[in-house]
């Protein structure tokens, strides 16, 4: 990868401190190519923006084990899982961010989604109730959730 960056000279260069940054044996150690897992975010989103699911995908897992348990990532990471069709792994990410918001009502239907395509009907329609629940003027739950649990006809409750 061709850094577009000009080279700093090694010394420092005015800097008064510079010498303070080689005696600390961590940043001797770190990585000046390593992208933050902010840098990965934003590329992952954009890789998302022009549906490039799966590039995302792996892009937005280097970010999340940079910083575990971001719903700010696992969000975006959820949607690239399940557009690239790995819905199993979109299962088990849109069930994290739920340990970390569980009053998230798009990562309810979002794992309600997923269920679907993974034929867990029973418990996608839990997933609907609760984000019908914990956002109740949201049209787009309302009709997810008439798909998965049509209303009984009077027949039916006699």
């Amino acid at each position: 990868m061709v850094n577009p960056e000009p080279e700093q000279p090694a010394t420092g260069g005015d800097r008064p401190d510079a010498d303070l940054d080689r005696a600390d044996p961590d940043l001797d150690q770190a990585d000046p190519d390593r992208e933050s897992a902010y840098a990965l975010l934003q590329r992952g989103q954009a890789l998302i923006l022009r549906r490039h699911h799966a590039q995302a995908a792996v892009v937005l897992e280097r970010a999340a084990r940079e910083e575990p348990g971001k719903g700010s990532i696992l969000e975006p990471l959820g949607r690239a899982f399940h557009h690239s069709r790995q819905f199993e792994r979109a299962r088990e990410t849109f069930e994290e961010l739920l340990e970390v918001d569980p009053s998230a009502h798009w990562a309810h239907f979002a794992l309600a989604a997923t269920l679907r395509k993974l034929g867990r009907t029973g418990e996608a329609r839990t997933h609907l109730r609760l984000a019908v629940a914990l956002c109740p003027t949201s049209d787009l739950y309302r009709r997810a959730l008439a798909r998965v649990d049509p209303p009984t006809s009077k027949t039916d409750a006699a």
